[in-house]
């Protein structure tokens, strides 16, 4: 657990040190942390937001010659497959849990129960709005494919978070993450990305514990 909370807090020199030991194959292994963190349900802490903030402040610098467009193209493309890949899951859940009963030792009942509630309560635009809010965002596409959502709406919409969180993330980075007070304080910046996404969380429980101390 300290080796990654290492990794998300100094993430911009775990970034330089991937780059300069892997080279090209950064955009494969960038591409795939991205996959994974919404594909696979089972692993929604990954770093994403603050992943793309860093690889972004990276490509900015010409001394480690990646490509910013090739990072936009490579993000886009790894969200919008993660999450087509957890709405597969969410829509055959009865079938892999009968099949693979251990499945649902590694689900977090709790964050599947927010992110089902996310859902109930914003529906279609949940899809949009999940994508900014980490962990969220792993489960709502599985919930929407659990509640019958039809693929080809959910993709629509989908297409639209995924594209707004690229823009946002990695233009943030490019054109912010190589100011001298930013690479100076770089750890704070990112603690300030994860708080930020995680607010919108933090008080809908709040908002929700109130609510049912009061009935």
């Amino acid at each position: 657990m300290s080796t990654f909370i290492d990794f998300v807090l100094h993430i911009n020199d775990h970034m330089v040190n991937l780059v300069t030991n892997f080279g090209d194959w950064t955009y494969l292994i960038l591409f795939l942390i991205i996959f994974v963190e919404t594909g696979a349900v089972i692993l929604p802490f990954l770093p994403g937001d603050s992943l793309l903030f860093a690889a972004s402040a990276i490509a900015a610098d010409s001394r480690y010659g990646l490509n910013i467009c090739a990072f936009f193209a490579l993000f886009l493309f790894a969200c919008v497959a993660g999450d087509s890949l957890n709405f597969y899951l969410g829509k055959h859940t009865e079938q892999l849990l009968s099949r693979y009963q251990w499945f649902s030792r590694f689900i977090s009942q709790e964050s599947l129960a927010k992110g089902r509630h996310f859902f109930e309560k914003y529906g279609a635009l949940s899809i949009i709005l999940a994508r900014f809010m980490p962990i969220i965002r792993t489960f709502v596409p599985f919930v929407a494919a659990g509640s019958g959502f039809e693929y080809k709406q959910f993709l629509r919409y989908n297409l639209i978070g995924c594209v707004a969180w690229v823009t946002l993330c990695c233009g943030a980075g490019y054109f912010f993450g190589n100011i001298p007070f930013v690479k100076e304080h770089f750890s704070m910046v990112v603690i300030g990305i994860i708080v930020v996404s995680l607010l919108p969380a933090v008080i809908g429980f709040i908002k929700s514990r109130v609510s049912r101390n009061k009935n």
